[in-house]
C-alpha cells in the first residue's frame, strides 16, 4: 500500500495586491493550501491553530509563541501608499480618529506616530474601511490595503510609512510569515522564499492582471509594487521591527518586547 500524501501546509494570506508577489510562485502547488482573510483575522486563525503559517500583522507576533520565516516581509522604506490616515482637518486639530478594523499593526503604528506628533492621544473608534463613512463619523480615518491604495476622494492624507521613516530613519515591517516553532520544514521555508523570487520576477504580470478594485490599474499597481513595497527582511528591516516593538511596548500597546526567532533555512 502506498503512503498517502502529506497534508498541505495551511497558509493564511490577505487578499491585497501587496501580498500577491509573495504567493505568486505557490499557485497550483498541492503542498500549500492558501486561505484568504483580512490581516486581523489571519492572525486570529493562527492564534487558534486553524492555519499553520500566517502572513500576520507584525504586532501579532508579540501575542504568540511563533517563529518567523526568514527573508520575507511586507514593508516599506518610506511612502507605502496603502497605509494612510485621511483627514479633512489639520492634523493638530484632530480629536477623533476612525480606525480600520482590518489590521492591528497599522493601528499601533498610528497611535505611536500620533502621540509623538500631537503629544496626546485622540479618541479612537473602530470602523469598517469606508473612507467617506469614516470621515462622516470622525476627523480622520486610518485605512489600509487596497481601500487606502485606490481611494480617490477629496481628503488630505498622512502616509504612515513615510512618517515612520522620517521619525526613525528605519524601514517599517507591516507583516511577515509566522507560525509555531518547528511547524515549518527547511524545505517549506526554501519553497516560500522561492515563491517570492518568482513573484518579484513577475511584477508586471501581477500588476496588469490584478483587479481587486476593477481593471485598468496596471500602471498604478506596478508603480506601487516596485516603488513602495519592500519584500526583504534583512538587517535594516529587522532593526525597524525591533524599534517598532520598543515604541509599542513603551506606550503599553503590547505586553512585551518579543524575541525574534526564525524558522530554520538553508
Amino acid at each position: 500500500m502506498s503512503a498517502s500524501a502529506p497534508e498541505p501546509l495551511r497558509l493564511g494570506i490577505v487578499p491585497y495586491l501587496n501580498v500577491a508577489p509573495v504567493v505568486h510562485g505557490l499557485r497550483g502547488d498541492p503542498r500549500f493550501l492558501l486561505e484568504r482573510d483580512v490581516p486581523a483575522q489571519v492572525a486570529e486563525r493562527l492564534h487558534r491553530g486553524e492555519i499553520d503559517l500566517g502572513m500576520i500583522p507584525s504586532i501579532e507576533y508579540a501575542y504568540g509563541d511563533y517563529a518567523i520565516v526568514p527573508g520575507i516581509a511586507i514593508g516599506s522604506h518610506g511612502p507605502v501608499r496603502s497605509v494612510r490616515l485621511f483627514h479633512r482637518r489639520p492634523l493638530p486639530e484632530i480629536r477623533r480618529v476612525a480606525l480600520d478594523t482590518s489590521s492591528r499593526t497599522s493601528v499601533a503604528l498610528l497611535k505611536i506616530l500620533m502621540r509623538e506628533r500631537l503629544g496626546r492621544d485622540p479618541e479612537y473608534v473602530p470602523m469598517s474601511p469606508s473612507v467617506p463613512e469614516m470621515l462622516e463619523a470622525a476627523d480622520a480615518a486610518l485605512v489600509i490595503g487596497d481601500p487606502a491604495l485606490y481611494f480617490e476622494g477629496e481628503a488630505a492624507w498622512l502616509d504612515l510609512g513615510e512618517e515612520w521613516r522620517a521619525r526613525t530613519g528605519l524601514p517599517f515591517v507591516f507583516a511577515f510569515w509566522a507560525g509555531r516553532p518547528g511547524g515549518v520544514t527547511t524545505a517549506q521555508v526554501a519553497r516560500l522564499q522561492e515563491s517570492l523570487r518568482a513573484g518579484l520576477q513577475a511584477i508586471s504580470t501581477i500588476a496588469s492582471s490584478y483587479n481587486g478594485y476593477g481593471a485598468g490599474h496596471g500602471a498604478e499597481n506596478e508603480s506601487y509594487l516596485r516603488s513602495n513595497m519592500v519584500y526583504d527582511l534583512g538587517e535594516a528591516e529587522v532593526g525597524g521591527l525591533r524599534e517598532f516593538y520598543r515604541r509599542a511596548h513603551a506606550l503599553g500597546l503590547i505586553p512585551r518586547i518579543p524575541e525574534l526567532r526564525f524558522h530554520g533555512h538553508p
